[in-house]
């Protein structure tokens, strides 16, 4: 009979031996890295690095909140044009009734637009 407090569960040992092993490895990389490393550093090389275009402006300046509007704007209408594609499939099988609600759910999409639009949710600058 096990005493209690006295109970160890020898079951969960091969992942303590793997977080270990794999903590050490970890640091052990990192550390021979360190040390092995050719360093050359010359002001081309520390500039910061955006897609081979030489960086404009603040590194921490912030988004536009229409740069956010925009891409949920994408998204949201991107997400609806998918919808229409199965539709389009099964469209022979499912008959008139789907295709009166297919009606529907464009015209709300081109309210959604419409209104977008007049916002200038659209507009760039």
């Amino acid at each position: 009979m096990v005493q209690p407090g006295s109970y160890v569960p020898t079951e969960y040992l091969p992942i303590l031996v793997i977080m270990v092993v794999s903590v050490i490895f970890g640091i052990v990389t990192l550390m021979v890295g360190n040390l092995f490393r050719i360093r050359r550093p010359y002001p081309e090389k520390l500039v910061a690095y955006e897609s081979g275009n030489p960086p404009v402006g603040e590194a921490r300046e912030k988004f536009s909140v229409r740069y956010y509007i925009i891409a949920m704007l994408f998204v949201v209408f991107d997400v609806e044009a998918v919808f229409l594609y199965p539709w389009a499939i099964v469209y022979d099988k499912i008959g008139f009734y789907a295709l009166i609600e297919m009606i529907i759910f464009i015209v709300i999409l081109v309210i959604g637009y419409i209104y977008a639009w007049r916002k200038d949710a659209f507009k760039w600058g």
